[in-house]
């Protein structure tokens, strides 16, 4: 995607007194009275209508999650033809055995501002899962890290086993650099889905390569789904408008996966149109009642798109830096 189309999607932010700073509300993407979070350089917009996503975040104006105008305004209601929205979505795992959800993967969501540059969406209570989900995001004053933070509330009257599932969909025509982990389950240290229901554990692919301790995904592999189970906990990707998308996130080697192929990131790449971001969380194990939460911390970089290999050390720099602490700074 060409750095002109990585831009601001939001239009009209709500007049009146902001209750606290950072935060306001705005029409985007044909919904009305989306949440908004921003600073002087970063802005996230949150759409509660369908789903509860991230519609927007960009920094200085360009936007790292993309969006399919056929959708704008889009809203679920049973039995109506159900849409794959677009924007950074979140949802539950495992994805071949979890009951269908269009509850939480499409329907309404209770939005509320909490705090400076935070806010929360709720779920409806969701009786094919037997599950609540809440996500609560929270921006930093001064720079574009984002907190995402994902709870589970088993709401049913049995034990659920369930996992975080991340689906963040960004421009495509990047390149996807992921550090990886020794031991490795998988021979080449990833897998490749399909062609149909099978996953290929010694893929060979032109787009595909290990370089330095990073798999490199340079273009759409072959078949587009790929999984990995690297315990590093962050990845980035690579946009052509010079930008760079970072998501780091936990990683438990101890724990179960119950992914299929036990995996803890999948990438997709669809062509040139866009590529899907996907840490994975552990199974939890959710008794009546309770509650597991997983937490992503996202970060967008000036990052010029490099005409060749890129600098691998440059990256893992600019990830280790102080601004990536995990711990949260003051309002």
């Amino acid at each position: 995607m060409k750095a002109d189309k990585l831009k601001n999607v939001g239009s009209r932010v709500a007049a009146g007194k902001r209750k606290y700073p950072g935060t306001g509300f705005i029409d985007c993407a044909g919904y009305r009275n989306c949440i908004l979070l921003e600073n002087a350089e970063t802005r996230v917009v949150l759409g509660h209508h369908c789903g509860g996503r991230v519609l927007e975040y960009s920094f200085k104006g360009r936007n790292a999650v993309v969006l399919d105008p056929k959708q704008d305004g889009w809203v679920y209601s049973a039995g109506k033809p159900e849409i794959d929205p677009y924007g950074g979505r979140f949802d539950l795992g495992p994805e071949m055995t979890i009951p269908k959800h269009p509850l939480l993967w499409l329907g309404e969501w209770q939005p509320e501002i909490i705090g400076p540059r935070q806010a929360r969406l709720t779920s409806r209570p969701d009786s094919n899962t037997g599950v609540q989900l809440m996500r609560e995001f929270k921006l930093d004053r001064k720079t574009s890290r984002l907190l995402c933070r994902q709870t589970i509330k088993n709401i049913s009257r049995e034990t659920k086993k369930y996992c975080h599932w991340s689906r963040t969909l960004a421009p495509g025509g990047g390149i996807c650099l992921i550090p990886l982990t020794r031991p490795s389950r998988f021979p080449k240290s990833y897998v490749m889905y399909g062609p149909g229901p099978v996953i290929n554990y010694q893929p060979a692919d032109p787009n595909i390569r290990i370089r330095d301790g990073f798999l490199e995904i340079t273009g759409p592999p072959a078949n587009p789904k790929l999984g990995l189970d690297s315990s590093a906990g962050w990845f980035a990707y690579l946009l052509p408008g010079d930008l760079m998308f970072v998501k780091k996130f936990p990683v438990y080697p101890e724990r179960v996966y119950n992914e299929i192929a036990a995996i803890t990131i999948s990438i997709y790449y669809l062509r040139n149109k866009l590529c899907e971001l996907e840490p994975i969380g552990p199974q939890e194990i959710l008794k009546p009642g309770e509650c597991a939460a997983f937490q992503e911390e996202w970060r967008l970089l000036e990052y010029p798109f490099p005409a060749g290999p890129a600098d691998l050390r440059q990256i893992t720099e600019l990830k280790n830096s102080d601004q990536w602490s995990v711990k949260d700074k003051k309002n």
